[in-house]
């Protein structure tokens, strides 16, 4: 649903009010759960705005709206997962319509695409999406979309959006977005020329490991009117007990962000400085090639870290000896969070890629909680002494 800013408001006070900030029936802060799939009509041809809950529910519709509001943009989107919000985002094109996709990206994406949609007839080119001159190189008559991760998963590197989204323009393209790692709390894609933005809202938005979800965002009616279509018709959309989750994580983004941030950027100037690790891969390091483009485009740098250690028998130790940060997958949430990208998030990659652009069996993976940074520290520091 369109909604339309009344006051501007920073950042920081328009994750914790929210669109309506609280239920204008009741007067709750807390927006209600209305747990019903079906409303009642008060008399033929009339209607309350709610019909059923597939095609609306009160509680999705103000996380919609908060989600909207929070990227600048006009209509918002909720699904059941990140993957359903990309699936119905490929609902728009045709078979023979070639997407240019980050070759850094989530390997359910990956697999997304090359098991499900690719038998469809659509076609993918993986490419370097910090690299200008491979984008226009990859550019062909099919073209039809940029899809593209920024930071990219797992490796960290940085698409400059205002370039992409000038040349996806004048190439009558589309620029889709993945916002998970840095949130409209960092970067607002629209505010750059994108023309739709994604979340996998399980992560940074809901904030605490608790939910799956996915939102879109988009400025574009004609856009928002095919997705709504696609939405109501396929039918993966939030809960409204789900949407309750994300509205009250995203209450906290702020502060869990800077918090994330603050920390992440202490565990990256200490892994350099350890004896077991090679490389890491932090935006918000200096060196790091897309520092200066980030700078440009985003208010922050986000918590993920990943590193490189010196051989696999550490990768080994590490994942077992971990006690403060956990070995499990996902990201985003307020614990700390290691994964092995190339037995997780990345197996469904074919080996060939994965070694291309740097996920190797070497890499860690780092989503850096609230915790006490000395306590992370501490941990890692235990975990990786091969003394």
């Amino acid at each position: 649903m369109e909604i339309k800013n009344v006051l501007k408001r920073n950042i920081s006070t328009k994750v914790v009010h929210g669109c309506k900030c609280y239920d204008p029936h009741t007067g709750a802060v807390s927006f209600p759960i209305y747990q019903s799939a079906t409303f009642r009509h008060p008399g033929l041809y009339q209607t309350t705005g709610y019909d059923y809950s597939r095609l609306q529910n009160p509680t999705r519709e103000e996380l919609e709206n908060t989600i909207a509001n929070l990227e600048n943009g006009k209509f918002g989107f909720a699904f059941s997962s990140g993957m359903a919000a990309i699936s119905t985002i490929l609902s728009l094109f045709s078979p023979g319509d070639h997407i240019i996709v980050s070759d850094d990206l989530y390997g359910g994406t990956y697999r997304l695409f090359e098991e499900i949609y690719k038998k469809y007839g659509m076609e993918f080119s993986y490419i370097d999406t910090s690299n200008m001159q491979d984008i226009e190189n990859a550019v062909k008559d099919n073209s039809k979309a940029f899809f593209v991760e920024t930071p990219s998963n797992p490796m960290m590197k940085v698409a400059d959006l205002k370039k992409i989204s000038t040349l996806a323009k004048s190439k009558e393209m589309l620029l889709i977005v993945d916002n998970t790692f840095l949130t409209p709390y960092f970067q607002r894609p629209l505010e750059l020329g994108t023309d739709i933005v994604i979340h996998s809202g399980t992560k940074y938005l809901g904030g605490h490991n608790d939910t799956l979800a996915g939102l879109i965002v988009v400025d574009d009616d004609i856009l928002a009117e095919r997705l709504k279509l696609v939405q109501k018709s396929e039918g993966a959309v939030l809960s409204p007990f789900d949407s309750w989750l994300i509205l009250r994580g995203i209450k906290t983004l702020g502060v869990r962000m800077e918090k994330q941030q603050q920390n992440a950027m202490e565990i990256a100037k200490w892994l350099r400085n350890h004896k077991s690790v090679i490389n890491v891969n932090y935006v918000g390091l200096p060196d790091h090639e897309g520092y200066s483009v980030s700078k440009s485009q985003s208010s922050g740098f986000g918590a993920m870290i990943s590193f490189d250690v010196k051989n696999t028998h550490i990768i080994e130790q590490v994942l077992e000896k971990v006690q403060v940060i956990i070995f499990a997958e996902s990201l985003g949430g307020v614990e700390s969070l290691i994964t092995y990208p190339v037995l997780q998030t990345h197996s469904a990659i074919p080996k060939e890629m994965r070694d291309r652009i740097g996920v190797t069996d070497n890499l860690l993976r780092l989503s850096v909680g609230i915790e006490a940074v000395e306590d992370i520290i501490d941990d890692l520091d235990q975990a990786l002494d091969i003394s």
